[in-house]
């Protein structure tokens, strides 16, 4: 009779293999809700930004709130006539702890400058309309939408000119 120490080797291999395949599709899941959370956020700050910038503060908080992920916060700065929204979310799932945001800068339209409520004075405008956390700390590595560092003239709702 022959003893042969690799009973159940392959059996092993099979289960680690299974294992490995489910810890990889479960990463490659939280990315692309992370890259589908960091879209929304970044859609929610071009919007606010956009209706700040025409006046309309109030419906900024609503529309942002509609499309931003569950539990995002907001932020709203304005700085003379330039206005800049970011929106934050802490990702839940496979990827807890990750933060993603979009951030978004538009110029006041004539006639709102003086007139916006969200002024330099109230450096929250539009934040808090959710209980999320409003410090800004958005991760890096999932994208914060690019619009606040330019070397070239102002961006308007988050796009490059």
């Amino acid at each position: 009779m022959r003893c042969s120490d690799d009973r159940g080797a392959v059996t092993v291999e099979a289960a680690l293999a299974l294992c490995s395949l489910t810890v990889v599709l479960a990463l490659a899941l939280g990315a692309v809700a992370a890259a589908g959370a960091q879209m929304r956020c970044l859609d929610a700050a071009r919007e606010g930004a956009r209706l700040v910038a025409r006046g309309e503060p109030e419906r900024a908080r609503t529309a942002a709130a509609t499309i931003a992920p569950t539990g995002a916060s907001f932020d709203v700065r304005t700085a003379g006539d330039e206005v800049t929204v970011r929106v934050s979310s802490r990702l839940v799932g496979p990827l807890p702890g990750l933060t993603v945001s979009g951030l978004a800068v538009g110029v006041l339209e004539p006639g709102q400058l003086g007139s916006s409520s969200a002024s330099g004075t109230d450096p929250g405008g539009v934040a808090d309309a959710t209980d999320g956390d409003s410090d800004g700390a958005g991760s890096d590595g999932a994208g914060s939408g690019g619009a606040g560092q330019r070397d070239g003239p102002p961006a308007v709702d988050g796009q490059e000119r």
